[in-house]
């Protein structure tokens, strides 16, 4: 390639890319934002814990941080527990038994 031939980046690059850093051109897209409305919702998964480690559900461990989230926000009761966390992390992002989306065996 030369310094006149088009830069061969992905589809959708806008910066240039040449032989050298000084002659290339660096590009960035523009970062995402939510639409306008959409909820501010914060999902914590936390590995290796349990109801009675969090002081929100009534654990003798004093955690005020986690304490406030849960004061101020919703608290899921009935989340199964998997035993693992990378079945854990498939229910709570599909919704769905981690078998019914493949994770699990």
């Amino acid at each position: 390639m030369t310094d006149s031939e088009p830069s061969r980046a992905y589809e959708g690059f806008e910066g240039e890319i040449g032989r050298v850093y000084a002659t290339s051109e660096p590009w960035w897209p523009d970062r995402p934002t939510a639409p306008a409305g959409a909820p501010n919702v914060i999902v914590m998964l936390c590995d290796d814990l349990g109801f009675a480690d969090l002081g929100a559900f009534g654990s003798e461990i004093d955690t005020p941080n986690l304490d406030e989230l849960a004061a101020r926000g919703i608290r899921f009761t009935r989340f199964y527990n998997t035993a693992r966390c990378w079945t854990a992390r498939a229910s709570l992002l599909t919704g769905m038994y981690p078998h019914q989306v493949g994770l699990g065996g």
